[in-house]
């Protein structure tokens, strides 16, 4: 790396602020790929029309427009995917980890790698992420604006990861903390013989409008139970959990492979997708999310030998970590087995 690349390092976070105010004065969602005149999108957005054109100006630098003559801009491709009604939508993540509350945690690393105390969420706002949407709403929508955003952008990973496993003898899978079921429903959509059942908060599973089963066609098939991971889990022949083992240290998971394993039969399956961290020589996004789960909560990534000896503590038997070709999601097998 030379000094340039860490110069980019350091100016990361220009580049990411930039997007989300782009992203929160609704630039993207006011453009299409006909270019617009800049005063037109700041009298449409009812900004200043100065400090807007250099804001769609340093926009077009970071390549998300693109700047024409005349100051008109126009929508980049990658520009795209920052819109509201993309069929994978950004926006959310940008809106989340760009924001005040992730943006206001991360201040507080130094300090806790200095005395070993891990949550800088507790750290600034006395409670944990968990119950921070209690708090504030506005905090609430953005966060399930993203994890529907990352639940749409994973899940086909996840499935390609899975396409070399034989699925032909699970009939009923459980999603533990599967949010509002895209992953679930896309599983039962490629299987048609199974049925499913997403476990979640009550909060998240009242509304039946926000669920996915309905929109994807498999309601008849898709069963929505309120619930505590750490309280019981449903009986089912192989359940999921994506994005959930990282959020907890290592007590906190094994109490819920344990209370998966005592409703768990023989021969039942268990499938973790995370950001698997990788060895010493490979440099991967596991190792930074890492960082922000430090920051966000009591969680962690993992290595596959980890999570391997998490299971095995809970009483499941790891068998393999599965990739897909592309992406950085993979997902740990266990079985009762």
């Amino acid at each position: 790396m030379d000094k340039g690349a860490v110069l980019e390092v350091i100016f990361g976070r220009w580049r990411s602020q930039i997007a989300y105010a782009g992203v929160k004065l609704g630039v993207f969602d006011a453009l299409g790929q006909e270019g617009k005149d800049a005063a037109l999108i700041a009298k449409e957005l009812t900004l200043d029309p100065v400090l807007s054109y250099r804001l769609l100006r340093a926009l077009a630098s970071l390549g998300l427009l693109t700047e024409h003559a005349g100051r008109r801009f126009s929508l980049t491709s990658a520009g795209e995917f920052l819109r509201a009604d993309h069929a994978e939508t950004l926006r959310g993540i940008t809106l989340l980890e760009e924001g005040p509350e992730h943006y206001a945690i991360w201040k507080h690393l130094p300090d806790m790698i200095r005395d070993g105390r891990q949550n800088a969420f507790v750290r600034e706002f006395g409670h944990m992420a968990f119950e921070h949407p209690a708090h504030n709403p506005e905090y609430a929508r953005v966060f399930d604006q993203a994890m529907s955003s990352y639940s749409s952008t994973e899940t086909a990973g996840v499935l390609e990861a899975l396409s070399g496993r034989d699925f032909s003898k699970i009939s009923h899978v459980c999603d533990v903390g599967g949010g509002q079921g895209h992953l679930l429903c896309s599983l039962l959509t490629k299987h048609a013989h199974m049925r499913g059942t997403l476990l979640e908060r009550a909060e998240v599973v009242h509304d039946e409008s926000r669920l996915w089963a309905r929109k994807m066609n498999v309601a008849d098939r898709c069963a929505h139970v309120a619930g505590d991971m750490f309280a019981t889990v449903p009986s089912a022949d192989a359940y999921i959990l994506k994005h959930i083992i990282h959020d907890w240290n290592d007590e906190e998971c094994l109490l819920i492979f344990s209370n998966i394993r005592r409703t768990a039969p023989a021969n039942a399956r268990l499938f973790i997708a995370e950001y698997v961290v990788s060895g010493p020589e490979t440099p991967h996004f596991a190792k930074l999310f890492d960082i922000h789960m430090m920051c966000w909560g009591t969680g962690r990534e993992r290595t596959s030998e980890e999570y391997a000896a998490l299971l095995n503590q809970a009483g499941w038997r790891y068998v393999d970590t599965l990739f897909p070709s592309i992406g950085a999601i993979g997902v740990v097998e266990g079985t009762t087995a």
